[in-house]
């Protein structure tokens, strides 16, 4: 994953691409290689455009979505098909990477007790918007290539099925700290797992706590 600060349609925005592919053994059962991005007001964590590019044991999407607030719509454009359709919307509306800033601007994560949980409208498909929570599993310090760093772990609800293994297959990790950017995500697949840590950041409105190299 790599965040920047970036500007979408004259507003200042964060910009974050994940990738994550499976690697070694598994990748010859099951090919994963998924692009994910998100562009999301610096301030509150609402998002402003998503992309969606993925190769899951050959089913693949590309897709971009465009959140229109003015018109309560999201217009989602399906590359793939070469076909477009809205999407009503509100204001609390979040995809899947700018979940993590709304939560530091929304909650205060830190009167949050182990096993409590986050319920959240999410898009980021031609499914439309569903019913996402977010479950709270405690404090945890990560090694990462900036040093150690403190994190509050969640583990997001997700539907089995195709990739994942079971509905709470998925975890993420998110920097305890002002900034609470995401640090690793990690999920297990029906044929392996697949990692993805945070390898660059610029532009961040606070200091990034390191603990130690």
């Amino acid at each position: 994953m790599h965040l920047t600060t970036n500007t979408l349609n004259g507003v200042p925005v964060y910009h974050v691409v994940g990738r994550g592919k499976t690697t070694g053994f598994a990748s010859i059962f099951f090919k994963v290689d998924d692009t994910y991005e998100s562009y999301f007001d610096i301030d509150h964590g609402k998002p402003y455009k998503f992309i969606r590019k993925i190769d899951e044991g050959g089913y693949t999407k590309d897709i971009e979505i465009d959140f229109d607030y003015k018109e309560d719509k999201a217009v989602l454009k399906d590359n793939k098909n070469g076909t477009k359709m809205n999407i009503p919307i509100h204001d609390q509306i979040q995809d899947l990477i700018s979940a993590s800033y709304f939560l530091r601007s929304n909650y205060n994560l830190e009167e949050f007790e182990v096993g409590d949980a986050i319920n959240l409208d999410m898009l980021f498909d031609d499914d439309g918007v569903f019913k996402f929570q977010l479950k709270y599993l405690g404090k945890e310090i990560l090694r990462t290539k900036f040093g150690k760093v403190e994190c509050l772990k969640f583990r997001p609800l997700v539907q089995s099925g195709r990739v994942f293994k079971e509905k709470e297959s998925l975890t993420l990790w998110v920097s305890n700290d002002w900034n609470k950017i995401p640090i690793r995500i990690k999920a297990d697949l029906a044929v392996g797992s697949l990692k993805a840590d945070l390898d660059g950041y610029n532009g961040l409105k606070n200091q990034f706590k390191i603990i130690m190299k």
